[in-house]
């Protein structure tokens, strides 16, 4: 909204105007990249003609003045900020990543210089807990209420350890049940988002590097449609399947479909066009393969309605197409009326 956005805006804007010298606005405002383009220290360093460690040491310094200037009121803008983030940090679970907070508060395309400018208000705020970005973390704001960053990374913490123990997605309430104080378990959804290390498609939530909830390729896509449908399905189905799916970069031909499906062992054809997952029980291998085996498994002669009733749970295909390949005389002999075994 129009207003948020003036909100915020102001509250930058009070916020520097308190920083008496030009180069430590500068300093805080290439940091935070509150123009659109963040800085390193090295960066800053150089331009300023200064260390890398001065700049950490007048970065850390103001930042100290602007939380106690906070504290003390005397940023007149940020109360009405504060206000904005809180309302909608509330609705959305008492905290969230900052990149998905500042599309509920601006509703519409975000610019990195709004998502910075929620990092510096949360960071100088002592109403607002921030959680820096690392390597396990999202960037992310809180309300103070609900704990301090360490106490939130915990939460974040807690919910992998769970996934990690159960070793397979879970759905809120499933996650609800394991974990203890949450009020509803849309909260545990907003903890979870955090996370760099977890990922959820279809209502489930699982580590980032299972396929089931983070396919980052057309092989692990074909995948979770098949792992969703329980049943095998014709290639061009499949496609249709991820066209309208909610996967990233779903614009993927029918032909890339039928590659991938061809060189991925976990899927097997099982009928003209048509694939099955080899953890279903299916085996690659021809009509007269899976007649061979079937014989095997038998142990014994089987009639020829017992053969195809077999062939048909491993195997989409015709009952003629089975019949023609029991014919092969140099595969199978028939023993009796309508009886096969394995040719010997």
């Amino acid at each position: 909204m129009q207003n948020n956005a003036e909100t915020l805006q102001k509250a930058i804007k009070g916020s520097l105007n308190i920083i008496d010298q030009d180069r430590e606005r500068e300093i805080i405002s290439r940091r935070f990249g509150l123009s659109g383009h963040k800085e390193t220290l090295e960066q800053i360093g150089d331009m300023l003609s200064v260390t890398r460690e001065r700049v950490r040491q007048l970065e850390k310094a103001i930042l100290i003045r602007l939380r106690i200037a906070a504290s003390e009121d005397r940023i007149p803008e940020l109360a009405a900020a504060e206000k904005v983030i809180t309302r909608n940090l509330t609705e959305m679970g008492r905290v969230a990543r900052i990149s998905s907070l500042a599309e509920r508060i601006y509703e519409g395309e975000v610019t990195p210089a709004q998502r910075a400018g929620l990092a510096f208000l949360g960071s100088i705020s002592s109403n607002l807990t921030i959680v820096d970005e690392s390597d396990k973390y999202f960037a992310a704001l809180g309300i103070e209420s609900y704990g301090d960053e360490k106490s939130i990374r915990k939460r974040v913490d807690a919910v992998l350890d769970v996934i990690k123990t159960e070793k397979s997605p879970m759905t809120l309430d499933q996650l609800d049940e394991k974990l203890d104080g949450y009020e509803h378990p849309s909260h545990i959804e907003a903890v979870a988002s955090i996370s760099k290390l977890l990922a959820t498609l279809g209502g489930l939530w699982g580590l980032a590097k299972w396929p089931t909830v983070n396919p980052k390729n057309i092989r692990d896509k074909i995948f979770v449609v098949l792992e969703e449908r329980k049943e095998p399905m014709h290639f061009a189905e499949i496609a249709s399947s991820i066209a309208a799916s909610s996967f990233k970069r779903k614009d993927v031909t029918v032909q890339a479909i039928h590659n991938e499906l061809i060189k991925d062992r976990r899927f097997v054809l099982i009928g003209r066009g048509i694939y099955a997952l080899d953890s279903w029980g299916f085996v690659k291998g021809t009509v007269a393969d899976m007649i061979d085996k079937v014989l095997k498994e038998a142990g014994e002669p089987l009639s020829r309605e017992e053969v195809v009733r077999r062939v048909l749970k491993v195997r989409k295909v015709k009952e003629t197409t089975i019949l023609l390949n029991l014919q092969n005389k140099a595969l199978f002999t028939r023993v009796g009326k309508n009886t096969y075994k394995i040719a010997d």
